[in-house]
């Protein structure tokens, strides 16, 4: 490749020959270099373009994503970004991709860089501060993904008054989907923005901050140290909590649930060559006796179902993910339930099973499902659901005015199934919709209408899952479950409602991708042995 600096007034760039004009049709993309940065070059409706060339989520390379149209979607865990422009158009991730200039001179394609921006893989998307004088203010409760992406679509749409972030965890925003995956990770280094980033921009965070209630007449919030907030408006983002278990013993030391970061350290640190127990083959459940497999003296699981992931991945999943974990000497209790936990002198000796059976247990981790944390707005005229999440409308409001809600805590309608209401715990959608929330919250009216996008891990190797799969009634598999690689088709009224894969990507990315923008996916196409319409 040639290269070679330009110097243009103060600001230098480095240039280099990419390509030949005809080397890429539409549609098509690569990955080239300038002077040792990669760069992902894309060509879309004659025009060449070019943007940095990793996901800003976790740095995964882009060419082996899913482009459609102008958006190219990471391959890994689904977040896009527009081919033009660099931006973030679908989550997870914060952050921009840098752009650069392509220009196409007698056949050639060439790309230049800034110097000053060479090294620099992803960027904050322009944003605003806090104007001094400013009145007003909108407090956000809850510091999960929902609050920290409301807070800065708020400052890139040039909102200047008081942002609060207030959360009852001992931290500042994480990168939660890690604490049950890399369990001893470091709190540095899972924090989504530092302490500067948030002064930078005028963003209150209060940690150790506990909403207890809310009174809209009087737009006020009360905490748990008695304290009082008023908000013009309000994001109700505070997720859920792990739900207790409820059988004699669940109050003996060494009974643990994982909510936090300090969890996750204790468990971590106190599971080393001790038999662990874990109740429940949820997603967190599977992924803490993955990670501790290789580093406690056992480990068990039980289940209530025949297989782990019965109802939401299906039998042949479910059956796979038991022998992975099995390969590994973690050992299965399935049909059954947890009727007693007994101790010695206060703490965790043993667990009794249904089925009789007794599983010796030093530590016991329960991944029994969830409970929306809705309790404070008792008495706020905010209309939750049966299962107390707070119900919203396609802009996330609430049945009260200047309140709206975000992220786990909530149901919503879903595009994707006709507006049907649903409660989706993805870290993905939390983040659409406290995008959502805020472009409304400054009356630029936006409908949620994500595509839900999920991955989890198991012993290293990632199961992706886009769309909605309740009440599925067919699964269609390309490739092989046994073999471990596969692609799973999740069929309900002829249609393709949900897709799940294994070492087969891009699959999950590009169908995300098609039902995003595209008529529905039919069982047809499922069933055909061609795939070409997925431009694999």
């Amino acid at each position: 490749m040639d290269q070679d600096a330009v110097h243009c007034g103060k600001q230098e760039e480095v240039t280099g020959l990419v390509c030949q004009e005809d080397d890429l049709q539409d549609g098509q993309m690569k990955e080239v270099t300038v002077e040792g940065q990669k760069v992902l070059l894309v060509r879309t409706q004659g025009q060449y373009s070019a943007i940095g060339s990793q996901c800003s989520h976790y740095n995964a390379p882009l060419v082996k994503g899913a482009l459609v149209g102008d958006r190219i979607r990471c391959p890994f865990h689904g977040a896009c970004f527009n081919v033009r422009t660099g931006d973030i158009e679908e989550y997870p991730g914060l952050d921009c991709l840098p752009s650069y200039k392509v220009k196409v001179e007698d056949g050639k394609v060439y790309v230049s860089i800034d110097k000053n921006s060479l090294k620099l893989t992803k960027r904050v998307r322009e944003m605003c501060s806090r104007e001094p004088g400013t009145n007003h203010s909108i407090l956000l409760i809850g510091g999960g993904p929902a609050a920290l992406v409301c807070a800065e679509t708020l400052r890139q749409h040039c909102y200047q008054g008081r942002i609060i972030i207030a959360t009852k965890d001992t931290l500042p925003p994480i990168d939660k989907p890690k604490l049950s995956k890399v369990m001893d990770t470091d709190s540095s280094s899972i924090l989504l923005r530092s302490n500067d980033f948030f002064q930078q921009y005028g963003i209150e965070v209060w940690t150790k901050k506990e909403a207890v209630s809310v009174n809209p007449v009087d737009k006020m919030v009360k905490f748990s140290d008695g304290s009082l907030q008023g908000y013009d408006q309000l994001l109700i983002s505070t997720g859920c909590r792990a739900r207790p278990l409820d059988c004699l013993g669940q109050d003996l030391k060494g009974v643990k649930l994982l909510e936090s970061y300090a969890d996750a350290k204790e468990i971590s640190s106190s599971s080393v060559g001790q038999r662990v127990v874990v109740i429940g083959t949820s997603f967190i459940g599977m992924e803490v006796a993955s990670y501790m497999s290789d580093k406690a003296a056992s480990v068990a699981i039980v289940g209530s179902s025949a297989y782990p992931y019965e109802r939401s991945l299906g039998l042949e999943i479910g059956k796979m993910t038991l022998q992975m974990l099995e390969e590994h000497n973690v050992k299965f209790y399935m049909n059954t339930r947890v009727t007693e936990i007994r101790g010695e002198d206060g703490k965790v000796k043993e667990v009794i099973l249904r089925s009789g059976a007794v599983l010796e247990a030093d530590l016991v981790i329960a991944g029994i499902g969830v409970i929306p944390n809705s309790d404070f707005l008792e008495g706020s005229q905010v209309e939750l659901d049966s299962r107390k999440a707070v119900i919203t409308d396609k802009f996330m409001k609430t049945s009260v005015s200047d309140i709206f809600g975000a992220g786990d805590v909530t149901s919503f309608p879903l595009t994707l199934r006709g507006d049907q209401r649903v409660n989706i715990g993805h870290w993905q959608m939390s983040q659409a919709h406290g995008k959502a929330a805020a472009l409304n919250m400054l009356n630029n009216p936006t409908k949620i209408d994500s595509v839900p996008f999920f991955w989890t891990v198991l012993l290293g190797k990632s199961i992706r899952y886009t769309g909605y799969g309740e009440g599925y009634t067919e699964i269609i598999f390309k490739g092989k479950v046994e073999e471990r690689k596969f692609l799973a088709f999740y069929i309900r009224e002829e249609v393709v409602v949900a897709a799940a894969s294994l070492m087969f990507d891009p699959a999950v990315s590009r169908l995300a991708e098609l039902m995003a923008t595209g008529p529905p996916i039919t069982k047809t196409q499922a069933l055909s042995d061609d795939l070409s319409w997925l431009k694999m």
